[in-house]
């Protein structure tokens, strides 16, 4: 059995783009919330479904995600006693995260968020956030993810610790014009072993088909016509804000 120090949120993600050439998007699944301190006990049958390595998140690949966290956050001067990690397990060997999120309190209060985001060229950048009492911070846009989406600007973030809900939100702001809006919504349940094997069983291989359903979302607004921006060439590398 797990133990109930991990919760698994059914989630919708919503994409939406307010062009001209608007769409929207939307893909359902499930996400982990980890506590990075005491992390849970997957049984044996079950975990090549449930995977959580440090190799696949920030940091120094041989460390832990523990560690590597807690450098990130002591290279900023930021004390956190609890971290909790929102993120998709590797499952069955593969693993996509087109957004995992690190929440950090001090005394039960939210005092950091780290926002991990991974594009489908291999590419990872790492946002630090210091959010308000509602979640809410702002960034500088500086990593490439979408081929659809110009550099620059500014990302509106809101990532309130998760408690029976989860509610992520991320706003794309360019000047006076909002061309993107990405949310993250989703109701948690303990990570039981019946919860993990319902979850399985409803969304099999679920990292393997967001990953599918992402590039066949690009696919289509290529064949829309959508206006491709030039991709940098340091688009596949490992960054970090500060």
């Amino acid at each position: 059995m797990t133990e109930n120090t991990a919760t698994i949120y059914r989630s919708l993600v919503k994409h939406r783009r307010n062009t001209s050439a608007s769409r929207n998007f939307q893909y359902s699944g499930y996400y982990w919330l980890v506590d990075v301190d005491a992390m849970p006990r997957v049984p044996r049958a079950l975990r090549p479904f449930a995977r959580f390595e440090a190799s696949d998140h920030l940091g120094d690949p041989a460390g832990t995600l523990a560690s590597n966290i807690r450098e990130l956050l002591a290279d900023n001067d930021i004390v956190a006693d609890r971290i909790q990690l929102l993120t998709s397990p590797r499952v069955a060997g593969y693993v996509f995260n087109p957004l995992s999120v690190y929440y950090c309190s001090l005394d039960g209060e939210q005092v950091a968020a780290v926002a991990e985001v991974h594009n489908t060229y291999g590419g990872r950048h790492v946002y630090l956030l210091r959010p308000d009492s509602a979640g809410r911070d702002q960034v500088d846009k500086v990593f490439y993810v979408s081929p659809f989406l110009p550099m620059g600007g500014r990302y509106l973030m809101r990532t309130p610790v998760p408690g029976d809900r989860l509610n992520v939100s991320i706003a794309l702001q360019i000047g006076d014009r909002t061309p993107f809006v990405a949310t993250l919504t989703g109701s948690g349940r303990p990570a039981t072993t019946t919860t993990i094997v319902r979850t399985l069983l409803r969304w099999p291989l679920v990292t393997l088909r967001t990953s599918a359903l992402i590039r066949w979302q690009g696919i289509r607004l290529w064949i829309r016509g959508i206006p491709v921006q030039p991709r940098p060439a340091d688009s596949a590398g490992n960054e970090t804000a500060r």
